[in-house]
């Protein structure tokens, strides 16, 4: 059986690690000196309180080659193939270190690093998908062609609703920042090539919203999709938005997810993630 890999800078749904046998293997937070791993050491609620308490907020950093060759033989046997789904290249070198560890392990475990060109959900809708054409046994190049497909077609929009992560984390110059505070706007950003980028900004948290909605229809243009919804420590705008997302779009299968650390620490507790693919 294949085996399917996903860094934990991805979202899946509840359930989907056991349903469809996924294997995560965790980002490196680190604070105050200590390094935690994502899921083991550091659970959602630890992390909001480490950073309540602290003022500060921890940084990320990608698995080592050394981590991803010791997870890999864990996971696998002599001569299996891995399947090794990962964050955007362009945002962390995740991706570089599967591939390094992939030519170390060459002639006893075949890696197969994917750069998803994304985060969050998209990643858990890619190995999904992948664990439903592996089980129909379709070949690897059939799956690498259909991720590829769904790479090129994967659109992320989110908003968020508090500009203070961002700030903390350095992603936002401090000015653009405090200002954007000062008049309450809400920013508006969406996945570019690889890269999250505010785009817009809205007057209240509710107009954000629909401008995510409204953005989203404009790009997927009337087409069947999947769609995933994610938020950070506020599941009721999950739900609400997933809600949303059902009534507004022709939705194949739309799912609901938490938002990881590692893209909580820069988005910050009330953001909400919008992702979507055509199915064809």
């Amino acid at each position: 059986m294949l085996k399917i890999v996903m860094d934990t800078a991805g979202d899946l749904a509840p359930g989907w690690e056991q349903d469809y046998q996924i294997d995560l293997i965790p980002i490196n937070i680190i604070h105050g000196g200590k390094s935690y791993l994502q899921g083991i050491d550091l659970k959602y609620e630890d992390f909001y309180a480490l950073v309540d308490s602290s003022g500060s907020i921890p940084s990320t950093s990608q698995p080592t080659p050394y981590q991803f060759v010791e997870f890999y033989r864990k996971i696998a046997k002599k001569g299996e193939t891995v399947l090794s789904i990962h964050v955007t290249e362009k945002l962390s070198g995740t991706v570089a270190s599967a591939r390094e560890a992939a030519r170390e392990l060459k002639s006893e475990i075949n890696v197969v690093p994917f750069d998803s060109a994304s985060g969050t959900i998209s990643m858990g809708m890619m190995c999904k998908e992948a664990r439903q054409m592996d089980r129909a046994g379709d070949s690897m190049e059939a799956i690498l062609k259909r991720l590829d497909f769904i790479r090129r077609n994967m659109q992320l929009t989110a908003t968020l609703d508090t500009l203070k992560y961002a700030r903390l984390s350095g992603r936002i110059k401090y000015l653009q920042a405090a200002l954007a505070s000062m008049l309450q706007v809400k920013p508006i950003m969406e996945l570019k090539d690889g890269l999250i980028e505010m785009t817009e900004k809205a007057r209240s948290r509710s107009k954000a919203i629909d401008r995510v909605l409204s953005i989203m229809e404009k790009k997927l243009n009337g087409k069947k999709i999947n769609a995933g919804v994610v938020h950070a420590r506020d599941a009721q705008s999950g739900r609400e938005l997933l809600q949303k997302v059902i009534q507004r779009f022709d939705c194949a299968e739309a799912s609901l997810s938490e938002l990881s650390i590692s893209l909580a620490a820069h988005f910050g507790p009330g953001a909400v993630v919008l992702v979507a693919y055509p199915v064809n």
